[in-house]
C-alpha cells in the first residue's frame, strides 16, 4: 500500500490567535494537505498544541492537522487517545497523530515527569501506540494492558475516531526507527538540526528492514520529510544532502531538492518549516514549490 504524495507546513504555536488562523487558512487556500503544530508544553509563551489544533480545525474545512510531534512523556496515552479521537470527530476526519518519545528532558523533568533513558523511552512509545489503537477500536470489550510505563485496567474503548488516525513517530535512533518500521504508520523525519540530512537515507533503510522483517510492505510506512528554510528570490547554494543548514533558495530550487528526495528515498510527504512564520512563505510553497514537485515526480495535480 503506497502513500499518496502530500504537502504540508509547520506552525509554531505562538500566542497570536488571529495570525495562526490566517496562517492555516493560507495553507488550505493554497491546496496544502497538512498543518503540523510543534508541541513544546514547557515553553511558557506557546499555546497548548491540541487546543490550537482544535481552533485551526474549526476555522478550516479541508486541511488536516497533526502535532509535530506530540510530547508523549507529558501526554499520557489514555487521555491522548480521547483527545485525538475527539479532534478527529469534530473535524470530520482531519486529525493525524505524530508522537515523540521525549527530547528536551531537562525541560520535561521540570514539569514533574521522571527522566527516561532512550531505551526506556522506546518501550514507553511502543506501549503508548498499543494503548492508543486499543482505545480507538470499535469493539466495546474492556481493555486490559499492563505495561512497564502505561497500564489500562478494564477501560472501555471509545469514542472511535472518524477515520483511521495514522500514528507517525519522530524517531531518530536505530531502535526507535526499527520500532517505526515494525508498528507505526509513518515516520516524521526530525528536522536536520536533530538528524542531519546525510543520516536520512540510512534511517529509511532501518525502517524498511524492520518492516520487511515483520512481513510489512515498507511502502505502507509513510515517510515525511521536514525541511527548514526560506523561499527567496536569491538562488543561493542550498543543500539537502548533508549538514543541517536551513534551505534558502528559489521556489524552483526548492522543488528540485524535494523532488530529488522523493526520487532517491521513499519520502511521499513534504512539510515546509518556514524560518519566518509568514503568509507569503506559505503561499510560495503551496503555489510554486508543491506543484513543481508533483510535476517532477510525475504525480497527478492535486
Amino acid at each position: 500500500m503506497s502513500k499518496d504524495l502530500q504537502f504540508g507546513v509547520s506552525l509554531t504555536p505562538i500566542d497570536d490567535v488571529v495570525g495562526n488562523r490566517q496562517f492555516a487558512r493560507a495553507a488550505e487556500a493554497g491546496g496544502l494537505d497538512l498543518i503540523g503544530i510543534q508541541d513544546h508544553p514547557y515553553v511558557p509563551s506557546y499555546l497548548d498544541t491540541f487546543v490550537l489544533a482544535g481552533d485551526l480545525l474549526a476555522h478550516t474545512d479541508k486541511i488536516s492537522v497533526f502535532p509535530d510531534v506530540a510530547n508523549l512523556p507529558l501526554r499520557p496515552p489514555v487521555l491522548l487517545a480521547k483527545t485525538a479521537a475527539a479532534l478527529d470527530l469534530v473535524s470530520g476526519g482531519r486529525f493525524e497523530l505524530a508522537l515523540g518519545a521525549g527530547g528536551y528532558w531537562d525541560a520535561i523533568t521540570r514539569l514533574g515527569v521522571a527522566r527516561r533513558t532512550p531505551g526506556e523511552a522506546n518501550v514507553a512509545l511502543e506501549e503508548a501506540i498499543t494503548v492508543l489503537r486499543a482505545l480507538w477500536a470499535d469493539g466495546g470489550k474492556p481493555i486490559r494492558f499492563d505495561g512497564e510505563y502505561y497500564s489500562v485496567a478494564g477501560a472501555h474503548p471509545g469514542p472511535a475516531p472518524a477515520h483511521p488516525i495514522e500514528i507517525w513517530t519522530g524517531s531518530q535512533g536505530p531502535k526507535a526507527l526499527a520500532l517505526t518500521g515494525r508498528i507505526a504508520d509513518g515516520w516524521a523525519a526530525p528536522i536536520a538540526s536533530y538528524l542531519p540530512y546525510e543520516k536520512w537515507a540510512e534511517a529509511n533503510r532501518v525502517i524498511d528492514d524492520a518492516a520487511e522483517t515483520t512481513g510489512r510492505d515498507p511502502s505502507a510506512v509513510r515517510r515525511i520529510a521536514q525541511v527548514v528554510g526560506t523561499i527567496t528570490a536569491n538562488p543561493g547554494r542550498p543543500r539537502i544532502d548533508e549538514g543541517a543548514d536551513p534551505v534558502r533558495g528559489t521556489a524552483r530550487k526548492w522543488a528540485q531538492l524535494l523532488a530529488r528526495l522523493g526520487e532517491e528515498q521513499p519520502f511521499t510527504t513534504f512539510v515546509f518549516w518556514p524560518e519566518e512564520q509568514a503568509i507569503d512563505q506559505v503561499a510560495a510553497f503551496a503555489q510554486e514549490v508543491a506543484p513543481e514537485v508533483r510535476l517532477l515526480l510525475g504525480a497527478q495535480p492535486a
